[in-house]
């Protein structure tokens, strides 16, 4: 990892140009990882101009050549599958178990880019005019700027980056400056022995107290893709939209699961437990919020508690460890004042782990009401509400009373009934018998309220960092009012 320590511009690795030092260090044992020297504004721009200086002959590059590149990557992820995972397990505190779930979309999403080449596709229109043909051609929109954050890392790098490149821009990337390697120079280096033209990808290490706004408002890049908090996010978006630059925008969330009567309780309890405790509950779409029906309440709490109580906390190199460290002591806090102001205001901790430098053990909260601090924010780690509701009208009038609409899931023996539940709540993704964390190459994806701006996946990822043209042409003179 040490040798991932640099900037990537022009296809050159070499140090910023700033006089700041960025420490990365390793959230569980706090071990110094690798040191880097930021870049400076004056990197930024010469990254974007890299980009845009590259990109015309990458637009107009053979598409079976641009599909070799992604299948390159792949290639190389799986030939450095263990080196990745350590890396992932290292620098975020990430478990052998999601390291390999993150492997795997990375992979998926590496494949998806892969046949965007061949789907940039026009069409030819009708005109109410005699004699004109209408073509609208998709292209890219030029640079692409890409600010990821600092729990998915890898994938959610690679989510706006590949499909970017895919559809024939240029990228300049910042990673969080927690996960500079696993979201930036480690993205750097895939692409770069993948056989990317040099300068087309360039990646930016650094604070955001170094560059400011200077990221997005640089006059190069035509689209900003910003995965991470919404308070972030609306900024970005603000400034973006200043500057007419397209904005997607992939925010935080605050899920519900919903538990209803008729539900297979021991496949809800999994399903809940899986959508709270991975990646510590560092994740947008954790089901922060569990609403259980008044009817199955007590067997559900039982059987939750019991698995949540069974979890293995400590060290993400083990095997076995379920809940490995929050990235740093800030988040940390964060936390540990949230579960406080949860307790101040009523709501009951049936289980209360301890906290062990930054590992927070699991907090199981009953005795929730909608008004509560915990059930209204975005609660980043291992600790959930779990809320009692008498019927599918308070269950949907709980889920809906968040400023978040990212993910959701029902739990139900009757799909038809959950299918017309999950239509009246204010979300962007709702699972059926299934857990709030999905992420599919193909399908849509993105939030509502809070939770962001556009979709990401598919032809969506297209569209988000893509334009269209249109070329008309007279074939016939063409008849006009006056002449």
């Amino acid at each position: 990892m040490k040798s991932l320590n640099k900037q990537y511009i022009g296809g050159q690795w070499k140090d910023g140009t700033s006089s700041r030092k960025l420490i990365d260090v390793n959230p569980y044992n706090n071990e110094e990882i690798a040191t880097f020297t930021c870049a400076s504004l004056n990197d930024v721009d010469e990254a974007y101009r890299s980009a845009n200086a590259v990109q015309k002959k990458w637009e107009q590059t053979n598409p079976v050549e641009k599909r070799a590149v992604f299948e390159n990557a792949v290639k190389y992820i799986e030939e450095n599958k263990e080196s990745i995972e350590n890396i992932i397990i290292d620098e975020l505190g990430g478990t052998k178990l999601k390291a390999a779930f993150e492997m795997d979309l990375v992979i998926n999403i590496l494949k998806e880019a892969a046949t965007y080449p061949f789907r940039m596709k026009g069409k030819i229109l009708p005109s109410p005019v005699d004699g004109k043909e209408n073509r609208v051609y998709r292209i890219p929109v030029g640079v692409v700027g890409v600010i990821s954050p600092f729990n998915f890392p890898f994938f959610l790098s690679m989510k706006s980056v590949a499909p970017a490149l895919g559809a024939g821009n240029g990228v300049v990337l910042k990673p969080h400056e927690h996960t500079p390697i696993t979201g930036g120079t480690l993205i750097g280096k895939i692409f770069e022995e993948a056989g990317l033209p040099k300068g087309l990808l360039n990646v930016i290490v650094t604070e955001i107290d170094e560059i400011g706004d200077g990221f997005i408002e640089h006059p190069i890049p035509k689209a900003i893709s910003f995965t991470g908090s919404s308070k972030v996010g609306k900024h970005i978006g603000e400034v973006a939209g200043r500057h007419l630059k397209k904005a997607s925008l992939e925010l935080g969330g605050n899920s519900a699961l919903i538990v209803l009567d008729d539900a297979n309780i021991d496949l809800a309890v999994s399903a809940a437990v899986f959508s709270r405790f991975t990646h510590q509950g560092q994740i947008c779409m954790s089901a922060n919020r569990v609403i259980v029906h008044e009817k199955v309440y007590d067997e559900f709490l039982t059987k939750y508690v019991q698995k949540v109580g069974s979890l293995k906390c400590g060290d993400p190199r083990d095997p076995e460890t379920i809940i490995g460290p929050l990235i740093n002591e800030r988040q940390v806090k964060t936390l540990t004042n949230l579960i406080e102001t949860g307790i101040h205001e009523g709501a009951k901790p049936i289980l209360k782990g301890e906290v062990k430098g930054n590992i927070v053990e699991p907090v199981i909260f009953t005795e929730v009401t909608p008004d509560m601090t915990i059930a209204q924010q975005e609660m980043f780690g291992p600790v959930v509400s779990i809320m009692k509701v008498k019927n599918d009208e308070e269950a949907i009038e709980y889920a809906n009373s968040s400023d978040f609409g990212l993910s959701g899931a029902i739990h139900t023996s009757n799909i038809e009934r959950g299918a017309e539940m999950a239509k009246r709540i204010e979300t962007g993704m709702v699972h059926i018998n299934d857990g709030t964390i999905n992420d599919e190459a193909i399908v849509a994806f993105g939030g509502e309220k809070n939770s962001g701006l556009g979709r990401l996946n598919g032809p969506w990822s297209l569209d988000a960092f893509t334009t269209l043209k249109w070329i008309s042409i007279q074939h016939t003179p063409r008849k006009y009012p006056y002449s």
